[in-house]
Order: structure tokens, then C-alpha cells, then sequence
């Protein structure tokens, strides 16, 4: 039953426009039980900053040239950011529209030139397309390992028969890059030489880019260790000339007992066939990496 008799062909949320059309008077708009995410909306859920929950609110009242962008696209896409954001909607229109304003989003207008829109496949919004998406993050994310960490993600190649194409392609994310002049152009020139379709995390990426700025050969990423015709594993990082692997161990390898399993299973197996195998942790990639890669230099030499 909906909260204190709303009309059931009102959706959740819904917009004020919405609730006067099915007959809503002002006086119930103005309830206790319903919350106000955003001006013209109004929900009986209360808000907990879950990113699909805040799309749903602000699409149900958004003008029909508004579309979100820049890190709200990139979470919608799944692209891994330093940190969730957990702060106001980004939305856009195409200039010459006036930029979106209010409370709990941050509004942009963009050259049209500059921008593609598509409908999210997911949540059914108007969203960037993930090439423009990542064109634009160039202004929001000073890090340029972070930038190639969210490239990754975008070009990720499928490499077992469960996992999605990939949502652009490297020429798409070049030509966003040259459709005009970007915030942050310089560190998004620096990111793309260096992205890789096989990176399958943000830890992964970083781990990669940390070892050859080190000065060590870039390794083989995701590579499959066979041994006698069978197959063994898929390491993280790989030096396979030298049988020497770096995987990185996220807190779920730790605190789930089948994944730790699995991992001394693999280890064991790669150790018999004559692997080294280094364990990465978040500190060694996050934190202080000298001791990582005194490791790696003592497992090459």
C-alpha cells in the first residue's frame, strides 16, 4: 500500500508534476513521510546517497536536454574511481542550454561539439557515452594512473565467456580527447599510451604502472600460465620469460575462505611448475612501494 494513499500509478520517486497530474493536492506534496531529494521530487524512501536511488530521483524531474557526465557518468559506467563520490549529481546540457543549477548537483554546459550522449543500457538514463566520460574525467582526477585505471576499465577486451564487451574502444577515447579543448587535455594525452585492454581493476592498473616506472620491462597483464599442455592459472602480472608473477591480494582474497583457498591452490600449482610468485598487498600499491619492488628486482636478477 502506498504511504498514506498516493495514487499507485505514481512512480518511486516522482516528480511534483507528476503527483498534481494524478491529483495530488500541494498540501500532501508537503507531508512529513515524503523527502525531498532534489527541487521538484519527492519520494517515500529515505535517501541513504545510493547512486542509482539519486539518478532515479533527479531523471523523474529533469529537463529533456539534461544528461549526467563527467564522475556521475563514470560511476554509472562501472569505471573505478580514487574513491566513491558520494557527493552531487553531475549533469550536463549542450551549450547554448543553460547549465542545470540546485541544490545536490553540479551543473555543466558543454560544447556540443565536445560531448556524446547515449541511453545508459542499465538504468535507462541519458548518460555521456564512457569515450566522452573518460575525456572528461581529465579535469577531475589530477592522478594520471588513475586516468589510465578508468581507460582500462572502458577497453577492458572480454578473456573468459562470462565477461561483457568491452563499453568503447582506444580510438573512440583518442577522438574524444581531440573533439576540442579539455580540462586536463595534457594528462589525458599522458594516460592513453599507456592503456591496456586486459587490466581488470583499478589495484591491477596501478600495480602495472608503478613496475615500469620503476624501470622494469612492462610485464604481460592477465597472462595465462600453461605448463606440460595444461593450464595452470591466470597471474595478475607476468614476467614469463623468468617465471616470475606478481598478483595482487584484495581484502576478499583474505577474508573469503573458498577465494583464499583457491589462491594457495594456484599458487601451489605455479610454484610446481617452477613459478616465483609475489603477493602484492593494497599498502605495497597504495602506499610504499620500495620494498614491492626490491622484491621484483631480487626475482629478476
Amino acid at each position: 500500500m502506498r504511504a498514506r494513499s498516493l495514487p499507485d500509478g505514481l512512480g518511486e520517486p516522482f516528480s511534483v508534476a507528476q503527483a498534481r497530474a494524478a491529483g495530488v493536492n500541494r498540501s500532501r506534496l508537503r507531508a512529513a513521510d515524503l523527502t525531498r531529494p532534489f527541487h521538484g521530487v519527492r519520494s517515500t524512501a529515505v535517501p541513504d546517497g545510493d547512486l542509482a536511488q539519486m539518478v532515479a530521483a533527479y531523471a523523474c524531474a529533469m529537463s529533456p536536454h539534461v544528461f549526467f557526465s563527467h564522475v556521475t557518468a563514470a560511476e554509472l559506467w562501472g569505471m573505478p574511481l580514487p574513491s566513491s563520490a558520494g557527493g552531487p549529481l553531475h549533469v550536463s546540457v549542450r551549450a547554448p542550454h543553460r547549465a542545470p543549477a540546485g541544490a545536490g548537483v553540479v551543473g555543466h554546459a558543454v560544447h556540443p561539439s565536445m560531448v556524446g550522449v547515449v541511453r545508459h543500457p542499465l538504468f535507462g538514463v541519458p548518460v555521456t557515452s564512457p569515450a566522452t566520460t573518460w575525456a572528461m574525467l581529465g579535469g577531475a582526477l589530477g592522478n594520471v594512473r588513475d586516468l589510465v585505471a578508468t581507460a582500462d576499465a572502458a577497453v577492458r577486451e572480454p578473456m573468459h565467456p562470462a565477461d561483457p564487451p568491452p563499453l568503447t574502444t582506444r580510438t573512440q577515447l583518442e577522438r574524444a580527447v581531440a573533439a576540442g579543448r579539455r580540462v586536463g587535455a595534457a594528462r589525458l594525452r599522458e594516460a592513453l599510451p599507456r592503456v591496456s585492454v586486459r587490466s581488470r581493476s583499478r589495484p591491477e592498473t596501478w600495480l602495472r604502472l608503478i613496475v615500469v616506472d620503476a624501470g622494469f620491462p612492462p610485464p604481460a597483464v592477465n597472462h595465462d600460465v600453461v605448463a606440460r599442455g595444461m593450464w595452470l592459472a591466470q597471474v595478475d602480472l607476468a614476467y614469463p620469460a623468468r617465471r616470475v608473477a606478481l598478483e595482487y591480494e584484495g581484502e576478499h582474497h583474505l577474508t573469503d575462505p573458498a577465494q583464499w583457498a583457491a589462491d594457495l591452490a594456484r599458487y601451489d600449482r605455479l610454484v610446481e611448475a617452477g613459478w616465483r610468485v609475489l603477493r602484492v598487498t593494497k599498502g605495497d600499491v597504495f602506499g610504499d612501494p620500495r620494498d614491492l619492488l626490491a622484491r621484483l628486482g631480487r626475482a629478476l636478477a
